[in-house]
């Protein structure tokens, strides 16, 4: 007999995340980082960002990548680096963008935004701000982003705030140092009228260095969780649906979304996966090739591969896989686990013997690294002027 054939319901009456895991025509949110250059020299910094590429897109490159989006109707895009205000065009590609319906968000270390640039921001339409800390106070923040760094991100939510430009967001890594900070960085965002926006540490770029000291330890993460939960106006990106392993989801897609709903385009206009992963294995194409950024996005062999259905792997007989859909694929990739593996920081400690059986292997490193040759990290922030823009 034939083999039985197990027909796909209509799109229409598929859940909406199950249209997610199958791939979207457009990515719903694109990071694109513009840079490799920055001032700072983060101890986690995904991309060990430092030196600019010299191969690094054109403005007019970036324009048509622009073009490509608006004919994708990608909403928005979120604009990094690096730091993106390092580029000597970022207005004008911010406004390129906003001009042809793809808002901007970008996120920044702060130390480029003086009044100027912060008034330049609030005429804009279309366009949110993130400003980065990682601790609620200076000794906290300083020792992850650079003495100084803490003094001048409060400089720039000042000016922001002074030229009205509206709720920019204050965006954190949750750390071990800075997980008890929690309340402390909503005091701080309320105080400027801003939104508070925590993210996940990843073991990508420097983060492989500092990973086993900075990620937040069991009890943390569960505190974590709880805290979540109880307030759910402070945004997360998705970065933490490990936890739903926990008890109750927390809200948003609570799944892996790479090559389906995200990728990255870094600066030299390679398109990767997600932004964690800047890694060859997970390379889909680059935005140079025939057909664009449209062409790897829709036909990448990588990014097909992604969207066929999962295997729960060792994940299989754990009761919460649904929930927690076995974590985040580059945390697994960077620690040496495989990808059907459990989630390295999985809550139930499902990951722990196989990390303990990892031991000192060679671990895989990010495949790009533009830090700067004799700079300290954490390095010291200098202000900069902006008005030169």
């Amino acid at each position: 007999m034939p083999p039985e054939i197990v027909a796909q319901p209509p799109a229409a009456t598929r859940p909406l995340v199950e249209e997610f895991r199958l791939g979207l025509d457009a990515p719903i949110c694109l990071t694109w980082e513009l840079t490799y250059a920055c001032n700072l020299s983060c101890v986690h910094c995904l991309s060990s960002s430092g030196r600019r590429d010299p191969a690094e897109l054109t403005t007019e490159e970036c324009f048509a990548v622009v073009d490509e989006l608006q004919r994708l109707q990608v909403f928005y895009v979120n604009l990094g680096g690096g730091e993106p205000m390092l580029r000597q065009d970022f207005f004008e590609i911010v406004q390129y963008a906003t001009d042809h319906q793809v808002g901007v968000k970008f996120s920044t270390n702060g130390t480029f935004i003086d009044r100027a640039a912060a008034e330049r921001l609030a005429a804009m339409d279309y366009v949110d701000v993130q400003i980065s800390i990682d601790g609620a106070d200076a000794t906290v923040n300083d020792a992850v982003r650079g003495a100084g760094s803490f003094a001048a991100a409060h400089q720039a939510m000042g000016h922001l705030r002074d030229a009205g430009f509206g709720p920019f967001k204050i965006s954190l890594v949750v750390t071990r140092h800075n997980v008890d900070q929690l309340d402390g960085f909503r005091e701080i965002a309320a105080g400027y009228g801003a939104q508070l926006r925590v993210t996940r540490l990843r073991p990508s770029g420097r983060g492989a260095d500092s990973w086993h000291d900075l990620h937040p330890t069991q009890e943390q993460q569960r505190r974590l969780y709880h805290w979540l939960l109880d307030r759910p106006d402070v945004l997360t990106g998705d970065s933490f649906f490990h936890l739903s392993a926990l008890g109750e989801p927390l809200p948003g897609l609570n799944l892996c979304g790479a090559g389906r709903v995200v990728c990255l385009i870094d600066p030299v206009g390679d398109v990767y996966a997600c932004p964690f992963v800047i890694h060859d294995e997970f390379l889909a194409g680059n935005v140079r090739d025939r057909g664009g950024f449209t062409g790897v996005w829709r036909d990448s062999d990588l990014f097909a591969s992604l969207r066929e259905p999962d295997s729960a792997g060792a994940c299989v007989s754990c009761g919460s896989y649904d929930a927690c859909q076995g974590g985040c694929m580059a945390s697994k990739f960077f620690v040496g686990l495989d990808l059907t593996d459990p989630d390295p920081e999985c809550v139930l400690g499902n990951a722990e013997p196989l990390l303990a059986a990892i031991g000192d292997a060679e671990l895989p490193r990010s495949t790009v690294d533009h830090s700067r040759p004799g700079v300290p990290v954490p390095s010291p922030v200098t202000l900069r002027p902006t008005s030169r823009r």
